[in-house]
Protein backbone atom coordinates (compact mmCIF):
# COMPACT_ATOMS: atom_id res chain seq x y z
CA UNK A 1 0.00 0.00 0.00
CA UNK A 2 1.28 3.47 -0.89
CA UNK A 3 2.24 5.85 1.90
CA UNK A 4 -0.09 8.83 2.47
CA UNK A 5 0.90 11.96 0.55
CA UNK A 6 -0.13 13.98 3.64
CA UNK A 7 0.09 12.55 7.16
CA UNK A 8 -0.40 14.67 10.31
CA UNK A 9 -0.36 13.15 13.80
CA UNK A 10 -1.19 15.25 16.87
CA UNK A 11 0.04 18.38 15.07
CA UNK A 12 -0.16 21.88 16.57
CA UNK A 13 -0.06 24.93 14.26
CA UNK A 14 0.48 28.41 15.74
CA UNK A 15 0.80 32.06 14.79
CA UNK A 16 2.47 34.69 16.98
CA UNK A 17 -0.79 35.06 18.92
CA UNK A 18 -0.80 31.38 19.90
CA UNK A 19 -2.18 28.05 18.66
CA UNK A 20 -4.61 28.08 15.72
CA UNK A 21 -5.08 24.33 15.33
CA UNK A 22 -4.26 21.58 17.84
CA UNK A 23 -4.50 17.77 17.88
CA UNK A 24 -4.65 17.67 14.08
CA UNK A 25 -4.78 14.09 12.82
CA UNK A 26 -5.38 13.57 9.11
CA UNK A 27 -4.22 11.57 6.14
CA UNK A 28 -4.64 12.10 2.41
CA UNK A 29 -3.77 9.21 0.11
CA UNK A 30 -2.11 9.57 -3.31
CA UNK A 31 -4.60 10.47 -6.09
CA UNK A 32 -7.32 11.51 -3.61
CA UNK A 33 -9.57 14.54 -4.15
CA UNK A 34 -10.38 16.07 -0.74
CA UNK A 35 -12.24 19.21 0.34
CA UNK A 36 -11.18 21.16 3.42
CA UNK A 37 -14.21 23.06 4.68
CA UNK A 38 -14.79 25.50 7.53
CA UNK A 39 -15.71 29.09 8.27
CA UNK A 40 -13.42 32.00 7.45
CA UNK A 41 -10.82 32.30 10.18
CA UNK A 42 -11.16 28.64 11.22
CA UNK A 43 -7.56 27.88 10.21
CA UNK A 44 -7.88 26.41 6.69
CA UNK A 45 -5.26 28.72 5.16
CA UNK A 46 -2.93 28.15 8.13
CA UNK A 47 -3.14 24.41 7.55
CA UNK A 48 -2.33 24.80 3.85
CA UNK A 49 0.59 27.14 4.66
CA UNK A 50 1.93 24.51 7.05
CA UNK A 51 1.72 21.83 4.36
CA UNK A 52 3.94 23.87 2.01
CA UNK A 53 6.34 24.81 4.85
CA UNK A 54 5.35 28.47 5.13
CA UNK A 55 4.30 27.96 8.78
CA UNK A 56 6.26 25.73 11.15
CA UNK A 57 4.92 22.62 12.85
CA UNK A 58 5.05 23.31 16.60
CA UNK A 59 4.28 19.83 17.85
CA UNK A 60 3.48 16.41 16.45
CA UNK A 61 4.53 14.57 13.31
CA UNK A 62 3.85 15.91 9.83
CA UNK A 63 4.89 14.36 6.52
CA UNK A 64 4.08 15.81 3.08
CA UNK A 65 5.26 14.26 -0.20
CA UNK A 66 7.80 12.21 1.76
CA UNK A 67 9.28 15.21 3.61
CA UNK A 68 9.24 15.36 7.41
CA UNK A 69 8.02 18.91 8.11
CA UNK A 70 9.04 18.74 11.78
CA UNK A 71 12.72 18.37 10.81
CA UNK A 72 12.73 20.13 7.44
CA UNK A 73 15.99 21.94 6.70
CA UNK A 74 15.84 25.31 4.96
CA UNK A 75 17.60 23.94 1.88
CA UNK A 76 14.91 21.23 1.56
CA UNK A 77 12.00 23.71 1.34
CA UNK A 78 12.43 24.42 -2.41
CA UNK A 79 12.60 20.65 -3.08
CA UNK A 80 9.35 20.09 -1.16
CA UNK A 81 7.66 22.97 -3.00
CA UNK A 82 8.57 21.49 -6.37
CA UNK A 83 6.37 18.53 -5.43
CA UNK A 84 3.44 20.83 -4.54
CA UNK A 85 1.37 23.16 -6.73
CA UNK A 86 -0.47 26.00 -4.99
CA UNK A 87 -3.61 27.74 -6.29
CA UNK A 88 -4.66 31.00 -4.61
CA UNK A 89 -8.05 32.69 -4.38
CA UNK A 90 -6.67 35.99 -5.70
CA UNK A 91 -4.52 34.29 -8.40
CA UNK A 92 -1.20 36.00 -7.38
CA UNK A 93 0.01 36.29 -10.97
CA UNK A 94 2.85 38.56 -12.12
CA UNK A 95 0.89 41.42 -13.67
CA UNK A 96 3.89 42.81 -15.60
CA UNK A 97 4.35 39.56 -17.58
CA UNK A 98 2.15 37.75 -20.05
CA UNK A 99 0.74 34.26 -19.47
CA UNK A 100 3.71 32.45 -21.06
CA UNK A 101 6.25 34.45 -19.05
CA UNK A 102 4.40 33.80 -15.78
CA UNK A 103 4.91 30.09 -16.36
CA UNK A 104 8.46 30.43 -17.72
CA UNK A 105 9.39 32.33 -14.54
CA UNK A 106 8.43 29.30 -12.41
CA UNK A 107 10.28 26.80 -14.60
CA UNK A 108 13.47 28.88 -14.69
CA UNK A 109 13.32 29.35 -10.92
CA UNK A 110 13.07 25.58 -10.43
CA UNK A 111 15.97 24.73 -12.70
CA UNK A 112 14.37 23.53 -15.94
CA UNK A 113 16.58 23.39 -19.02
CA UNK A 114 15.74 26.05 -21.62
CA UNK A 115 15.01 23.42 -24.29
CA UNK A 116 12.31 21.84 -22.11
CA UNK A 117 10.56 25.04 -21.04
CA UNK A 118 8.57 25.81 -24.20
CA UNK A 119 7.00 22.35 -24.68
CA UNK A 120 6.14 22.15 -20.98
CA UNK A 121 4.36 25.52 -21.07
CA UNK A 122 2.45 24.68 -24.27
CA UNK A 123 1.36 21.31 -22.89
CA UNK A 124 0.24 22.80 -19.56
CA UNK A 125 -1.76 25.64 -21.17
CA UNK A 126 -3.45 23.02 -23.35
CA UNK A 127 -4.31 20.99 -20.24
CA UNK A 128 -6.08 23.94 -18.60
CA UNK A 129 -7.90 25.04 -21.76
CA UNK A 130 -6.12 28.32 -22.54
CA UNK A 131 -3.58 27.29 -25.20
CA UNK A 132 -4.57 30.39 -27.21
CA UNK A 133 -3.76 32.82 -24.34
CA UNK A 134 0.03 32.30 -24.09
CA UNK A 135 0.88 35.83 -25.26
CA UNK A 136 -2.02 37.58 -23.47
CA UNK A 137 -1.38 40.20 -20.82
CA UNK A 138 -2.79 39.17 -17.44
CA UNK A 139 -5.05 42.26 -17.21
CA UNK A 140 -6.70 41.31 -20.52
CA UNK A 141 -7.94 38.00 -19.09
CA UNK A 142 -11.24 37.34 -17.34
CA UNK A 143 -11.06 36.22 -13.71
CA UNK A 144 -11.84 32.66 -14.79
CA UNK A 145 -8.98 32.74 -17.30
CA UNK A 146 -6.66 34.19 -14.66
CA UNK A 147 -7.51 31.30 -12.36
CA UNK A 148 -6.76 28.87 -15.20
CA UNK A 149 -3.31 30.49 -15.43
CA UNK A 150 -3.04 30.04 -11.66
CA UNK A 151 -3.85 26.34 -12.06
CA UNK A 152 -1.37 26.06 -14.95
CA UNK A 153 1.31 27.56 -12.71
CA UNK A 154 0.44 25.01 -9.99
CA UNK A 155 0.65 22.16 -12.54
CA UNK A 156 3.75 23.29 -14.42
CA UNK A 157 6.27 21.27 -12.37
CA UNK A 158 4.19 18.06 -12.56
CA UNK A 159 3.49 18.10 -8.81
CA UNK A 160 2.34 15.15 -6.71
CA UNK A 161 -0.03 17.39 -4.74
CA UNK A 162 -2.07 20.52 -5.47
CA UNK A 163 -3.23 22.71 -2.58
CA UNK A 164 -6.00 25.12 -3.62
CA UNK A 165 -7.02 27.88 -1.19
CA UNK A 166 -10.59 29.00 -2.02
CA UNK A 167 -9.92 28.65 -5.79
CA UNK A 168 -13.49 29.72 -6.69
CA UNK A 169 -13.79 32.42 -4.01
CA UNK A 170 -13.59 35.34 -6.47
CA UNK A 171 -15.61 33.74 -9.28
CA UNK A 172 -19.27 33.72 -10.36
CA UNK A 173 -21.17 30.39 -10.11
CA UNK A 174 -20.76 29.35 -13.76
CA UNK A 175 -17.02 30.11 -13.77
CA UNK A 176 -16.66 28.40 -10.38
CA UNK A 177 -18.21 25.27 -11.85
CA UNK A 178 -15.81 25.35 -14.82
CA UNK A 179 -12.79 25.72 -12.51
CA UNK A 180 -13.91 22.94 -10.18
CA UNK A 181 -14.57 20.66 -13.16
CA UNK A 182 -11.05 21.41 -14.40
CA UNK A 183 -9.55 20.43 -11.01
CA UNK A 184 -11.62 17.22 -10.99
CA UNK A 185 -10.43 16.41 -14.54
CA UNK A 186 -6.77 17.02 -13.64
CA UNK A 187 -7.13 14.73 -10.63
CA UNK A 188 -8.74 11.97 -12.72
CA UNK A 189 -6.43 12.26 -15.73
CA UNK A 190 -3.05 12.78 -14.03
CA UNK A 191 -3.59 11.28 -10.57
CA UNK A 192 -2.44 14.52 -8.96
CA UNK A 193 -3.68 14.59 -5.36
CA UNK A 194 -5.99 17.56 -4.60
CA UNK A 195 -6.68 19.25 -1.26
CA UNK A 196 -9.13 22.08 -1.86
CA UNK A 197 -10.07 24.58 0.83
CA UNK A 198 -13.54 26.00 0.13
CA UNK A 199 -16.84 27.08 1.61
CA UNK A 200 -18.57 26.94 -1.78
CA UNK A 201 -21.19 24.33 -0.85
CA UNK A 202 -22.82 24.43 -4.30
CA UNK A 203 -19.54 23.12 -5.75
CA UNK A 204 -19.09 20.55 -2.97
CA UNK A 205 -22.61 19.28 -3.68
CA UNK A 206 -22.05 19.20 -7.45
CA UNK A 207 -18.61 17.52 -7.35
CA UNK A 208 -18.95 15.32 -4.31
CA UNK A 209 -15.87 13.92 -2.64
CA UNK A 210 -14.32 13.34 0.77
CA UNK A 211 -14.55 16.18 3.32
CA UNK A 212 -12.23 17.32 6.10
CA UNK A 213 -13.78 19.86 8.49
CA UNK A 214 -11.83 22.69 10.09
CA UNK A 215 -13.69 23.85 13.22
CA UNK A 216 -13.25 24.34 16.97
CA UNK A 217 -9.49 24.64 16.60
CA UNK A 218 -8.88 21.27 14.95
CA UNK A 219 -9.56 19.13 11.85
CA UNK A 220 -12.11 16.33 11.84
CA UNK A 221 -12.93 13.68 9.26
CA UNK A 222 -16.71 13.07 9.34
CA UNK A 223 -16.37 9.81 7.37
CA UNK A 224 -13.92 8.37 9.96
CA UNK A 225 -16.44 8.98 12.75
CA UNK A 226 -18.96 6.56 11.21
Amino acid sequence: MESPIISLKEVTISHDEGPILTHVNMEVAPKEFVYLIGKSGAGKTSLLRTLYADLAVDQGQATVCGYDLSHLKRRQVPMLRRRIGIVFQNFRLLKDRNVYDNLAFVLKATGWKNADIDPQIRQTLEAVGIADKASSAIHHLSEGEQQRVGIARALINNPSLILADEPTGNLDPNTSSDIMQLLVNINEQTGTTMLISTHDFMMIDKYQSRLLVCENGTITDPAAAH
